[in-house]
């Protein structure tokens, strides 16, 4: 029998499967996405996706990762807090459309 935590889990991975397979997001999210990114995430990760040496380069997050993405923004890992009480679901989608789609130059 499911339980509908399953079912969230089961919607998560197959989101992740639809960026794997080339998913393209509204540049609206995009947008949204480098702004959070820009606010809450630069002085860590560096500023438009540059990797200091101290934190992980989100220019290589395995794109097939989503629900390990939204895990760690979510609960934190190691250095990196949590975010949840900061960040709705959809902020950290965007995030993850602004990670995927990269900075454009």
């Amino acid at each position: 029998m499911a339980t509908p935590g399953g079912a969230f889990v089961l919607a998560l991975a197959c989101a992740g499967a639809a960026a794997q397979e080339g998913k393209t997001f509204a540049p609206e999210q995009i947008r949204k996405g480098a702004e959070i990114y820009e606010i809450r995430c630069q002085t860590c990760h560096g500023p438009r996706l540059a990797n200091p040496e101290w934190a992980k380069d989100l220019r290589k997050f395995p794109r097939e990762d989503h629900a390990r993405f939204v895990d760690t923004v979510t609960y934190g890992v190691r250095n990196m807090p949590p975010w949840e009480d900061v960040l709705k679901p959809d902020d950290i989608e965007a995030l993850w459309a602004y990670v995927l789609s990269g900075e454009k130059k």
